[in-house]
This record gives structure tokens, sequence and C-alpha cells, in this order.
């Protein structure tokens, strides 16, 4: 049977091709779901286990649904996939979620059942044929049971107390190759800046020179506390993730830190865009301490002490030189 590679509208599948859709389905769900297990295997080897499970739990509703199909269209399955049909639900790239740490894909796993769940649902509602309405039926309470088997997995291979280990390594994870890198990041960009952006601004009164200077200034550190972040620990030995995340995240937010207040001198206005520009390192300042305090666990008021008194010696060499 040939089939138009072109979008079809759901109503307009016959049941045979209603039935293959749902083979599919089932299939790709359970590469989704290995490919799932495997990435979580080397740091989350519990949660590595459910989605092993559920993946099976797939692979045994798949051969049930072809085992309705032989019976009643015999052994030739049409070739119908999720993307030959207008509005059918669609699946995130799984390189897209794995980057999302656990939570992200224990998330997307459950919307994964609902969405198939809440389709079929919507589907057998809007036929009147009462075959094509059982068989939609049917696949409704198949993606019910597998959210219940899901939990049963859970139960069964996740116990609180490795629940609770898992979310600490999924924590410390997140810290390692997101908070610090960008932590520090903004942290330099913020502070090292503060000097050659204000030293100009006070030099030549000239907003637009400042703004250039600054420009340059933040989009170098960037490129090179990016490099030197993704150059100096490849995270295997030290567990800190991938360099390539990390240096994005370092690269980045120094870039941030250091147009926050080199974007103010864009005003043509030299007191009113130096006002604006001390403004607006006094709130990086700040913000930077409370990101010390609420993910490093940091003292708010030393954290306070260190960036504040860092970024005013800073900023007073800067003044300094660029009046003299």
């Amino acid at each position: 049977m040939r089939f138009p590679f072109s979008h079809k509208r759901f109503r307009d599948l016959s049941e045979q091709e209603i039935l293959a859709l749902a083979i599919s389905s089932e299939e790709d769900d359970a590469r989704i779901y290995r490919g799932y297990a495997e990435h979580l295997r080397p740091d989350f080897p519990d949660s590595a286990r459910v989605f092993d499970g559920m993946a099976q739990e797939e692979d045994r509703h798949r051969q049930l649904l072809i085992d309705m199909h032989k019976a009643r269209f015999g052994d030739v399955i049409p070739l119908i996939r999720r993307e030959h049909v207008a509005g059918y639900y669609h699946r995130r790239p799984v390189w897209l979620v794995e980057n999302l740490g656990l939570d992200r894909i224990r998330a997307e796993a459950e919307t994964m059942e609902r969405e198939a769940q809440a389709f079929y649902l919507a589907a057998a509602a809007r036929t009147t044929d009462a075959e094509t309405r059982k068989l939609l039926g049917d696949l409704a309470a198949a993606e019910a049971g597998h959210q219940v088997a899901a939990s049963d997995l859970e139960a069964r291979h996740l116990a609180p107390d490795a629940r609770d280990t898992e979310n600490k390594t999924a924590h410390r994870q997140f810290l390692l190759t997101w908070v610090q890198p960008g932590l520090a990041g903004l942290m330099d960009g913020s502070v090292s800046t503060l000097a050659p952006i204000f030293a100009t601004a006070f030099a030549t009164q000239d907003t637009w020179t400042t703004f250039l200077v600054g420009l340059a200034a933040s989009v170098g550190a960037g490129i090179s506390m990016g490099f030197t972040e993704a150059a100096s620990d490849d995270g295997q030995l030290s567990g800190r993730g991938s360099p390539i995340k990390r240096g994005f995240a370092s690269g980045i937010m120094t870039t941030v830190g250091g147009l926050g207040h080199a974007l103010p001198y864009l005003i043509a206005d030299f007191w009113t865009a130096t006002s604006i520009a001390i403004a607006v390192v006094f709130v990086e300042l700040w913000a930077i301490a409370w990101i010390q305090n609420r993910y490093m666990e940091t003292p708010f008021w030393r954290a306070t002490l260190q960036v504040v008194c860092g970024g005013a010696l800073v900023f007073g060499a800067g003044v300094l030189i660029g009046s003299g």
C-alpha cells in the first residue's frame, strides 16, 4: 500500500492506518526511553532502570497492536509515522531533552504518556464509527496503562533514598556545569570591564567611544573566558560536565556582565549615560551576591562584602585613571 508523504488529516485515516500509526508511535517511544536510559545510566542508574522498564512496556504494547493488525488486516503494516499526519502529537528531540537534566527527562516522559492518551481520547470522541471508537479507546487505555506502569516501575526501582541521592547528584551537576562557570563569567565580565569602561568614559567623555571600548572589552572577555573554561577541564575526572556547556555558560555570562554597563553609553548625554551605568553596576554586583548566596551557599553578607568591595575598588581605579 502506498501512502503519500504529505500531511494527512487524522480523521481521513482508515482503521488500518490508525493501527499502523499507533504501532510506529509505540516503537518510537520505546527508542526514546532507551535513549534516556543510556544517557542516565552512568550517573543515575536507578532512573535508567525505570526507563528500561518503560521501554519494555512500550515493546509489549507494540506487540499487542501488531497482533491485532495481523488478526484484522494481515501481515503487511502500512508505513505511516507521526510526521505524516497533520495535528498528530510530536516528540521533542532526545538530544534537546537530555541536555536539560534529570527532572526535565522525568517530566518529558510523563508528558509523552499524557499527550498520547489525550490524543486518542479526543480522536475517539470525534468518530461515529463504533469499531474505530473502540480501537481508539483501547489505545487511550493502553497509554493510561503506561502511566500506571511507570509509577509501578518507579516504586520498584526508585526508592525514596535512591531518588534523593539522584536529585542531589543532579543538583550538584547543575551547579558544576552551569551555575559555577556562569557565575565566574558574570563576576569577571561585571568587575573586570569596570576599569576600562569608566576610565575611557572619564578620559574622553565621549559616549560612543566608551560604548565601543565596552563592547570590545565585553566580547573579548567573553570569548577568552569561554575558551579558557572549555579547554581547562574536559569534565571526565572532575565530573563538572560537558566542557562545551561550561564554556558557553562562562562566555555568555562574561559578555552579559560587561555589556550591562556598556549599553547605557548608547545614550548621547555623558552624565545621563554614566549615571545609568553606575546604577546597572550596582544591580549587577547585588545579583552576583544573591546568586552566590542562593546556589553556592555563601553567606549573603560575606558575598556582598567580597563582590561590592572588589567591584568598588576596580570602579574607583577606572575613574581615577580616567580622570588623571
